[in-house]
């Protein structure tokens, strides 16, 4: 046997990450009524303008029901939502990271 990870293999927390996702596509999808399925809903697809489409009235939907879900305290004057919702796998992992529910 070889001492190699395989190929097929998720990272450590990568599987947790991967759930999230999942989690944070269905409340999207719930939160604005969006009728897109929220399988379809790429992780790397962008959340704001181009690829979802959302607009900053939708983003803060998001953060309100992120918080309430999580604990996450998202702030509408951080200078990091750019980055946290670049895309559903960075808003999970930034909630992974700062949430306390």
């Amino acid at each position: 046997m070889s001492d190699n990870v395989s190929p097929l293999r998720l990272p450590a927390g990568s599987a947790e990450i991967a759930a999230l996702i999942g989690e944070l596509a269905g409340l999207i999808v719930a939160a604005l009524n969006l009728e897109v399925p929220a399988a379809d809903i790429g992780p790397d697809e962008p959340l704001y303008g181009a690829g979802l489409g959302l607009d900053s009235i939708d983003i803060l939907e998001i953060a309100l029901v992120v918080s309430k879900q999580y604990g996450v305290q998202l702030r509408a004057d951080s200078e990091d939502n750019e980055r946290i919702f670049a895309s559903l796998r960075q808003l999970a992992e930034y909630v992974n990271a700062h949430r306390t529910k």
